[in-house]
Order: structure tokens, then C-alpha cells, then sequence
């Protein structure tokens, strides 16, 4: 199941190499979620989201941070566990980082 959601970003990872003999190549997103309501919760969390290669983390890591961005995401199950990947990320007006 495919849906769209306006989300804020607060980081991005990417990760690429190789460990014993086997490649790897990802990024990961950190985007705040809200914390149940309920008397001994507050605030907010960071909720981590796979995103494709570190490709990904390209496009993204120029922006200041955090930043409001529309996201395509997707909920995926293996039978037993379901979870929520994360396919596309298309930042709102963004300002780019100071060097």
C-alpha cells in the first residue's frame, strides 16, 4: 500500500561499502513523529525510514536541516512483520547549507 505524507527531516545517514565480502549501499531518514498521547508522554521522536541507495542521500544532503519534505512511502510485510519504507523524497522550499 503506496501513500504520501508531508513529513519534517531532521537527518539523513548514508551508508556504503563492504563487509565481509558483501556490498551494501543505503541511506536512512530520520523524520520526527509525535508521541502518544497519554500522562507520562511529551514531544516528539525521530522515526528512521529506509531509502533507497546512497544515491538518495545525495539529493539531500546539501539542505539545511530540519526541512519540510513531501514523502512517498510504502508498507511492505514479509508475512510475519510489516514495516514502512520510504520510496521517494521531494523537499518543500528548501535553503541550501551555509559553508
Amino acid at each position: 500500500m503506496q501513500f504520501e505524507s508531508t513529513i519534517v527531516v531532521l537527518g539523513a545517514k548514508a551508508s556504503k561499502g563492504d563487509f565481509n565480502g558483501r556490498a551494501y549501499d543505503s541511506t536512512k531518514v530520520f523524520a520526527q513523529s509525535e508521541l502518544q498521547e497519554g500522562e507520562n508522554f511529551a514531544g516528539f521522536v525521530s522515526t528512521e525510514y529506509s531509502w533507497g541507495t546512497s544515491f538518495n542521500f545525495e539529493r539531500i544532503k546539501g539542505i539545511e536541516y530540519p526541512f519540510k519534505a513531501k514523502a512517498v512511502m510504502q508498507i511492505v510485510s514479509n508475512g510475519k512483520d510489516s514495516k514502512t519504507i520510504m520510496l521517494d523524497l521531494v523537499p518543500e522550499k528548501t535553503v541550501s547549507k551555509q559553508s
